[in-house]
């Protein structure tokens, strides 16, 4: 075992909160102080006392309506100099204090349930965890984004230093990584629920869960490795700065001390619950527990408290009562238990747990290798198999409740739970209850009452053994748990002299006639005028060769399914249709051409492509892009394109699926469609990121792109969140410069003018990801561009 560099003692106990505490957070202000969030729906701020003797509070923040579970502190800015608290509660809100008033600067909501973890980054981030199964990114007082993925609450949440990741922990037993709002990687090995999560360095963070073990990851995926010494849950870890070493708290009324992996320390308190914990800079160790109590630990002699106080605090632990069956006594025979002469031999590690039988009691005691002696650390009760629960760590689908009653509706009949705490509306619940069962709303007096009677009385902390079924009378408790289209970004490479070739790729740098396909971008010079961003308009793929695609269309029409194929009255529709679609005439197509379209895009997709290219250029004449758009048929025609996304489908179909959701952005009806379908489309469209098609590539940044330009005048901040996130994740990825270079005006066009999305785009690391292009010397767009998207990051 490795050798403590010191024995922590306890230095003080701060009374103050009347019930639990539940979160601790280091504050930047004043110099080593914290803050401590309590049920009893209260924050407070605590400063040292000069001399080093111990804390007084100097704040009480209020505004939440019910209990407060989670804390952090935002770190300091140019408007916030002193940095910002945010806390999170059951009253699925989240509140952000200054230090200067004791009511919340703004309330965020956003929740569907209780918040119960919160993480500050860089450029104030803040990353939300609830148990509606949801985190949330937030950026001042809007959410930029939401990570959805997790089938349980989510209980701890973390921002790694490498910006743009993210970890979430959850009552599923998974941990998942986020990069730029999407899920890299998901972690299993937990047995339980995972707590709590703590950051080593860029690659490695800590977790622990409900399983009473700790696993050392590495961001690939691997555990490194797995700590054991806690016997009932872990709620809370928290790592020493400058080192891995690290201190747990749980469920066995512990704070524990890890050194080079080995437990080092185990310090019991005289509270079942051991919530949470914080490190001071100065390694003072701060833990808050179920009784309301913080304690403060330390190294230090200078700080340590006084004799009075360390007999004091022994004697509370001493006349605890171990619950046996909460505790980590394990099986415990009273008949076979030593007696006091067995605490003459002294323990062999610290922390060491002995029980013996004294005038027929059971006595704890645990071994101090500092004091060298035996502490006592209370009475052992419930020998004969209480059922009680500590409150608030009763879970019920992965939440925490102070009951969880099993309701029998009939004799025989199904049994349902009924959770509940004791901060909660009784009337409400019952409803919430009936509802969810599908249960006779007539019952609502009756449950309400039932629920009231079981807990009249009740102060957390203490839950009533039996009850009675108010269905069925019987008694039991049972706990639970984008000016230019044609001519601009939009120069199309797709078809070329010779054969008709969807998809083949041909040189970016020039169109057929060897002009560039951008006009206009000169050589970087000083004070070059940014021509790029933001892009007004919609950018679309319109250049064609009518011929070749009509005689490849007869040319597959006999292989396709008989029933399928097309008359040569329908190809004789089609190719008038098309000499409309690539000629200046705005001849509005007849009902029966497009009836004929439709017809062909459905062919097989072996043989669909030539008819999707038509599509392609048809959607772009404002009748056909209304009688596809439109509301009558809109969502099946988006449906439809869908399909062509799948990463396994063929590429032709997948660019051509893309272009044509390109040019759907060209009316006021498409882009309608677009922009109500857009979670469903660029959830797919992003699958194709890793295709070794340019050309796909390049299509999916115009999407971006034409996205970007419809967001960059709105409101819509989760939109423009979604799409910043897929322009993260696609950059990082492509290598052609056509498709960066589209995707640095997306990027420009979404964070001009919105100083929101300028500091989510730094949140999410999107600086670091496009420096590499400022570089470029050809062509010369990508560099000027890239600086331009640079000075406004």
């Amino acid at each position: 075992m490795a050798t403590p560099v010191g024995i922590y003692r306890l230095r003080c106990s701060l009374v103050g909160h009347e019930l639990d505490v539940r979160g601790l957070s280091c504050c930047l202000f004043p110099t080593g102080s914290f803050v401590s969030v309590s049920r009893d729906r209260t924050a407070r701020v605590w400063a040292p006392n000069s001399p080093n003797t111990g804390f007084h509070e100097i704040h009480c923040l209020t505004g939440h309506s019910n209990f407060v579970s989670c804390v952090c502190v935002i770190p300091p800015s140019d408007l916030y100099p002193r940095g910002l608290i945010a806390t999170g509660g059951n009253d699925n809100n989240i509140c952000i204090f200054t230090l200067d008033k004791p009511t919340p600067l703004y309330v965020l909501k956003g929740h569907k349930n209780t918040v119960c973890s919160l993480s500050s980054g860089k450029f104030g981030t803040l990353l939300s965890g609830s148990w509606d199964t949801t985190a949330k990114i937030w950026l001042n007082d809007k959410c930029m984004m939401t990570l959805q993925g997790h089938t349980a609450a989510v209980w701890a949440v973390k921002i790694l230093p490498e910006q743009g990741l993210m970890l979430t922990g959850s009552a599923d037993k998974t941990i998942k990584l986020w990069k730029a709002g999407r899920c890299e990687r998901t972690f299993t090995g937990h047995e339980d629920c995972v707590r709590g999560l703590a950051i080593l360095s860029e690659t490695e963070f800590l977790s622990c869960a409900n399983d009473a073990s700790i696993r050392r990851w590495h961001t690939s995926g691997e555990c490194l490795q797995i700590y054991y010494g806690h016997t009932n849950y872990i709620y809370c870890i928290s790592v020493f700065p400058q080192s891995k070493d690290f201190v747990t708290t749980g469920e066995d009324r512990s704070l524990r001390i890890w050194r080079k992996g080995d437990c080092v320390q185990t310090i019991r308190l005289p509270a079942q619950s051991v919530w949470c914990c914080c490190i001071l800079d100065n390694g003072d160790l701060v833990v808050g527990a179920s009784d309301g109590i913080i304690r403060v630990f330390t190294e230090s002699l200078e700080r340590t408290a006084s004799q009075e106080e360390i007999c004091a605090f022994e004697n509370e632990l001493s006349q605890a009562t171990i619950d046996s069956k909460t505790g980590d006594l394990g099986d415990i025979s009273a008949d076979e238990l030593p007696g006091r002469e067995h605490l003459h031999e002294p323990g062999t590690r610290d922390g060491q747990t002995r029980l013996i039988k004294d005038n027929g009691k059971v006595e704890a005691y645990q071994w101090s290798s500092s004091e060298d002696k035996w502490i006592k650390i209370g009475d052992v009760v419930g020998l004969s198999g209480a059922t009680q629960q500590t409150s608030g760590k009763v879970l019920f689908e992965g939440k925490e409740y102070d009951y969880v009653f099993t309701i029998d509706v009939n004799e025989g009949g199904p049994s349902y739970k009924l959770p509940y705490s004791i901060t909660d509306d009784p009337w409400l619940t019952a409803y919430n209850f009936l509802q969810k069962n599908d249960l006779n709303p007539g019952f609502l007096d009756q449950v309400a009452k039932f629920i009231i009677d079981n807990t009249k009385g009740q102060t957390l902390g203490r839950t009533e053994a039996g009850f009675s079924d108010p269905f069925t009378g019987s008694g039991r408790y049972v706990p639970g748990s984008s000016s230019e289209s044609n001519e601009g970004l939009a120069t199309d490479p797709f078809t070329g002299t010779g054969r008709y070739v969807p998809g083949a790729t041909s040189d970016l740098s020039t169109s057929q006639s060897g002009t560039h396909p951008v006009p206009g971008p000169k050589p970087v010079v000083a004070n070059t005028e940014n021509i790029y961003f933001p892009k007004k308009e919609a950018v679309t793929f319109d250049q064609a060769n009518p011929s070749l695609i009509l005689g490849k269309m007869k040319e597959l029409n006999g292989d396709v399914p008989e029933e399928q194929q097309l008359t040569e009255d329908d190809l004789d529709v089609l190719e008038k249709m098309l000499s409309v679609m690539c000629s200046v005439t705005l001849e509005t197509p007849t009902r029966e051409q497009l009836k004929t379209l439709w017809k062909a895009i459905n062919w097989p997709n072996d043989f669909v492509f030539p008819a999707l290219d038509i599509l392609r250029l048809a959607i772009r004449h404002p009748s056909v892009n209304e009688s596809f758009c439109g509301e009558k048929d809109g969502l099946q025609f988006c449906s439809h394109l869908i399909k062509f996304l799948n990463p396994g489908g063929k590429q032709a179909n997948q660019m051509l699926a893309l272009r044509i959701l390109c040019n759907c952005f060209i009316h006021p009806v498409g882009q309608k469609l677009m922009m109500a379908q857009g979670d469903s489309i660029m959830s797919q469209a992003i699958e194709l990121k890793l295709s070794s098609n340019k050309n796909i590539h390049i299509a999916l940044a115009t999407l971006a792109l034409n996205y970007a330009v419809c967001l960059h005048k709105s409101n819509n901040i989760e939109g423009k969140a979604q799409c910043l996130s897929v322009i993260s994740t696609v950059i990082e990825v492509v290598q052609d410069l056509e498709a960066i270079f589209r995707l640095l005006v997306a990027l420009g066009t979404l964070i001009s003018d919105d100083s929101n999305a300028v500091q989510l785009a730094k949140s999410l690391g999107v600086d670091s990801q496009i420096k590499k292009y400022s570089s470029v010397s050809e062509p010369a767009k990508v560099n000027e561009c890239c600086r331009f998207v640079l000075n406004l990051l």
